[in-house]
């Protein structure tokens, strides 16, 4: 099997709402930001193939679906479908992947499931010949959304998923589709049933599968995030959101399970690590994947 990192659509979001809890002169030594207060982020896909005999893909990112005076708004960077660009460069077309592994369904995750925008065309889905896999948790919270979240669903996609008749809702360790090989962790302190894919890895020990890759999601946006006090002002429950991260960190140092991060710009790859302190951190860094196997 073998892994890629896949770009998507780039933002530019403000990073006080990225760092809620982090003063302005700690953050702009980890992403300097731009004369709005921007920083720069990616929306970084994960594909795997063969991984149980698919080409599956983790997330979309933001993709091209927004009209131009959204796509301003919410800083999308590029007007063309740039995932799309993206899986044709490393030798596949939409049509290819038969998985769609989804954490949530906010629009910077899933968007890019739909094709770019056009004046009086309606959305309209891709990925003909995929299943798509999203929590059950994710999929409530999507189809009724919280007054405080509601701006960050997209309206049309729960019906698009529902009728594509390909959509599969998970609320266990594994799936149908997938079964073993993807390994499902649950978060709540972002957004309910936020659902962490882990692949899991080759090695076996005490019964415990060690050495995979896990896809992050806004759990850890990316590497400055991996220190735990770290949230967004877009969590819904910081304090919980804390919690489950120290949780997943110190399972995924104890199996050597390494991150993979979405909307960190600069880095797609990194493994855990803890000081003498107790801090959590990051070390070999890797800014892409191109046919990487799981192993190496």
């Amino acid at each position: 099997m073998k892994l890629w990192s896949i770009l998507g659509n780039s933002q530019q979001l403000d990073g006080g709402a990225m760092f809620g809890n982090a003063p302005r002169a700690m953050w702009a030594n980890w992403l300097a930001p731009d004369e709005q207060n921007r920083i720069p982020l990616a929306c970084r896909a994960l594909l795997a193939s063969p991984l149980n005999g698919k080409t599956v893909l983790f997330e979309t990112g933001i993709g091209a679906f927004f009209e131009p005076k959204l796509r301003e708004r919410y800083g999308v960077v590029e007007e063309r479908h740039v995932l799309i660009e993206s899986l044709r460069a490393a030798g596949f077309e939409h049509e290819d992947i038969e998985v769609v592994v989804l954490s949530h369904l906010h629009f910077d995750h899933a968007g890019g499931l739909l094709a770019p925008w056009q004046e009086g065309r309606v959305p309209e889905l891709l990925f003909p010949n995929a299943t798509f896999l999203v929590s059950a948790a994710c999929w409530d919270r999507a189809r009724a959304p919280h007054q405080r979240d509601r701006a960050s669903f997209i309206a049309e996609l729960p019906g698009l998923l529902e009728a594509s008749g390909r959509l599969e809702l998970v609320d266990s360790t594994y799936s149908k589709t997938l079964g073993e090989t993807v390994r499902f962790h649950y978060s709540d302190g972002h957004t309910p049933g936020l659902m962490l894919a882990e692949i899991v890895g080759p090695e076996r020990i005490g019964g415990e599968a060690h050495g995979g890759v896990v896809f992050c999601a806004d759990l850890i946006p990316g590497r400055p995030w991996v220190h735990v006090p770290i949230t967004m002002g877009y969590d819904r429950n910081a304090e919980l959101l804390i919690d489950e991260k120290r949780d997943f960190l110190d399972d995924k140092l104890a199996r050597n399970v390494h991150l993979f991060f979405t909307h960190d710009p600069e880095c797609a790859l990194a493994q855990v690590t803890r000081d003498a302190k107790g801090k959590f951190g990051t070390a070999h860094e890797v800014a892409e994947l191109h046919a990487r196997a799981l192993a190496a």
